[in-house]
């Protein structure tokens, strides 16, 4: 399936999430057991188990997420120009990102594109609000922060904009934000390690979102566009609700396509799986609307347009006689001799590192004998 096919077929507008693959686990400075992947999708209007999965991108044990999830988005948003999906005058690309990202960094390395960043923080930050002209004749520098906002005091919430709307699945929804907020940056932070000495780091502002739906724990969001209008802030926590529906795209790809089933030792077979993996589910996605609605005696009727994956894997086999021959027939042949009988195997295979580590500083410990008497 080309690109310019897919493009065609998926309609507008447009929005993407990020999500980072792998197998979570605590272990001793281990974040992720396995290969993870940084997967981009993009979302349709409206509750559904489908989504279009764009590029993935494997994280090495060196790699440093924010980078390359950077490098990656700019890709992706390349490719939607040259086809023609955005041009000149469209509203902005909403990137919906998983907890855990550097959304602050990653605002200022995309500040260029046409994006608008979607990610959820912790309910324990602290953002601080622009700081007030200095008073004449107040001795030192002009203040850089002003009142701070925290998200664990509702003593701080004051300003905030209030938006109520009722939610086919969370019921009655409650929004709050905050615009021109900004994060107090310091060198110990995340990706702020090498901003060159002397320099004041910079003042990166978006808007906070809280979200409460219920008896649910309250979400917490960041915009990276600061003066967000009401209907950007509508979009930014729908479409993140709507980014749960991902998790389904990720356990069929596990489940029923076998994602994570082979054993695969180099980092190349690998890649090669995860894209065939991607084709394949592209190529359910498109023949959503051919695939005739195979059902057991338990499932409930569906119009062929609405099918489920599950649906449509069901009756794919349907529609493969009346495709064309893609491939020659296969030719006969017999086995190779292998290796004979009573000679190892003296070519060890060679081990790749898995994982990520996150970077430890190891402190050393004097060694104290024990006083015994």
């Amino acid at each position: 399936m080309t690109w310019n096919a897919l493009n065609a077929a998926w309609p507008s507008p447009w929005s993407a999430m990020i999500w980072a693959g792998g197998w979570r686990v605590r272990l001793a400075g281990q974040v992720v057991a396995g290969w993870p992947y940084s997967v981009v999708a993009a979302l349709g209007p409206g509750p559904s188990s489908w989504a279009v999965l764009l590029d993935a991108v494997r994280l090495g044990p060196g790699d440093e997420a924010c980078v390359v999830t950077a490098a990656q988005l700019r890709e992706v948003i390349t490719r939607l120009r040259e086809a023609g999906r955005w041009r000149e005058g469209d509203p902005p690309v909403i990137i919906f990102l998983d907890a855990g990202y550097n959304v602050v960094r990653l605002q200022r390395l995309l500040a260029d594109l046409p994006v608008v960043l979607v990610a959820r923080v912790r309910s324990n930050r602290v953002f601080h609000r622009p700081a007030p002209p200095k008073e004449y004749g107040m001795p030192g520098r002009p203040p850089r922060h002003g009142a701070p906002l925290r998200c664990d005091n509702p003593g701080s919430w004051d300003g905030a904009a209030a938006q109520d709307a009722d939610h086919p699945r969370y019921g009655r929804v409650q929004a709050r934000s905050w615009g021109r907020l900004h994060p107090r940056l310091h060198r110990h932070s995340g990706g702020w390690q090498d901003w060159p000495p002397g320099q004041d780091l910079p003042l990166i502002e978006g808007t906070v979102i809280r979200l409460a739906a219920g008896r649910r724990e309250p979400m917490w969001l960041w915009c990276s566009d600061p003066a967000a209008s009401p209907e950007l802030i509508t979009s930014a926590w729908q479409g993140y609700l709507r980014r749960f529906d991902i998790e389904h795209v990720f356990r069929f790809l596990k489940t029923q396509l076998g994602w994570d089933k082979p054993l695969l030792r180099d980092p190349q077979a690998a890649d090669r799986w995860t894209w065939l993996l991607l084709a394949c589910w592209n190529q359910l996605w498109l023949a959503r609307d051919l695939a005739a609605a195979t059902r057991l005696p338990w499932q409930k009727p569906q119009p062929p347009g609405q099918l489920t994956p599950g649906r449509v894997r069901a009756g794919f086999p349907r529609l493969h006689p009346a495709l064309p021959p893609l491939t020659s027939p296969p030719k006969p042949s017999r086995p190779g001799p292998g290796r004979p009988p009573g000679s190892p195997n003296k070519h060890t295979a060679p081990r790749h590192r898995v994982g990520k580590t996150s970077p430890k500083t190891r402190r050393r410990t004097k060694n104290r004998a024990k006083r015994t008497g």
